[in-house]
């Protein structure tokens, strides 16, 4: 067979995207030797690491890509590891040269948003989760923080739980690592890190001062891989405490979504999460009322938690010259709880549930906001 067949293979191979990078093999350097014999292709790739998660589905991809070549019978694969300095030359590439650092401080093209709520049981998380969802359908490229770290739910409501009740730790590639994606969306939690003792035992739990709570944040921020993103998302904790401070330190140009009830008593301690975040130098973009009014079947609304708090959240935190908005009201659902429970984000499953629609019409009001360029360095360099 002709060198230019084996150059097809090569081209075709090249073409397959590694699933934790996002990336074609190709362009990271993972295809090695490719020759064409009386219609067999042999084809040589390198993982980047030893036990790979990802090898099964790059070497069946692999195979399926080779295979479609016009000419080929058939497909002998060889899978090989990368040697440290081509893993080490792996994270330069990725990192574009630079040295380590945070990429999502001022400056950056990605748009930061904190998620925030001034106490717990507000249903902030199961907001952020389907929230990130509905933004990757619509082609973005998302990334989501668990920075929730005493109380951790995004991997169980994006499906990121085994039947074990295990967590997939992100891949470790030198001292980068690679979040596990799920919807679309990669995410990086503590959650990940942490196991059972035994049997049935529950996971972990984390109990951290300030000092190891900022670490933590700074590591997802600097050490997780995301790569180019539109859009990052942070499910913070309820209140003002240590993760909230760090985060205004570390993300001054984040923006801030707040997340309440209708009830009086959740937006009051809301607006306190808002004004923090404003005193720390980001922005609030808007309010979130959840678990608003539910119709029932025969039409009449049932106000379980009150009436008016995200309306009153939006108005307490507007100021003359930046008025904050009343983003959605998000009706009660059932659907969204045991959505969220299954590991199914409703904007995805049930689209059509009134609190899914919902959530859409946020994601499709951030949507339609671009990354802002104006005073911003691009990352090209003249020759």
């Amino acid at each position: 067979m002709s060198a230019v067949t084996a150059d097809a293979v090569r081209a075709a191979v090249g073409a397959v995207s590694d699933p934790e990078l996002r990336r074609p093999i190709g362009e990271l350097d993972m295809v090695r030797d490719i020759s064409v014999d009386d219609g067999v292709a042999h084809v040589g790739i390198a993982l980047t690491i030893v036990g790979c998660p990802a090898a099964d589905r790059i070497a069946s991809d692999v195979r399926a890509a080779a295979a479609s070549v016009p000419g080929i019978t058939d497909v002998a694969l060889e899978v090989g590891v990368m040697t440290t300095a081509e893993r080490h030359a792996l994270t330069e590439r990725l990192r574009g040269g630079r040295a380590r650092e945070m990429p999502f401080g001022p400056g950056t093209l990605t748009r930061v948003i904190a998620v925030t709520s001034g106490k717990g049981g507000v249903g902030k998380s199961t907001v952020t989760a389907n929230l990130a969802a509905a933004l990757a359908a619509r082609g973005l490229a998302v990334g989501l923080i668990d920075a929730d770290v005493h109380g951790f739910s995004i991997p169980g409501q994006l499906g990121l739980v085994a039947a074990d009740g295990t967590v997939p730790q992100p891949t470790r590639v030198d001292d980068l690592m690679l979040p596990p994606v799920a919807y679309g969306v990669k995410v990086i939690s503590i959650g990940m890190f942490l196991r059972r003792a035994e049997g049935d035992a529950p996971v972990g739990a984390v109990a951290w001062r300030g000092p190891m709570l900022h670490r933590t944040v700074q590591q997802f921020l600097t050490d997780v891989y995301f790569g180019d993103l539109d859009v990052l998302l942070l499910d913070m904790p309820p209140g003002t405490g240590d993760v909230a401070i760090s985060v205004g330190q570390l993300l001054p140009n984040a923006e801030v979504l707040v997340v309440t009830t209708p009830q009086a008593a959740a937006a009051d301690v809301a607006v306190r999460s808002g004004v923090v975040a404003r005193q720390t130098g980001q922005r609030v973009i808007g309010v979130v009322e959840n678990m608003a009014a539910m119709t029932l079947p025969d039409g009449t609304t049932v106000d379980v938690f009150g009436a008016g708090g995200g309306a009153a959240v939006a108005e307490s935190l507007s100021q003359p010259d930046a008025e904050v908005p009343l983003l959605a009201s998000v009706p009660l659902s059932p659907t969204l709880r045991t959505d969220a429970d299954a590991g199914t984000p409703a904007v995805i499953v049930h689209p059509d549930d009134p609190a899914a629609r919902a959530i859409a019409g946020i994601a499709e009001t951030l949507a339609q906001t671009p990354r802002g360029l104006s005073g911003r360095s691009l990352p090209f360099r003249p020759r």
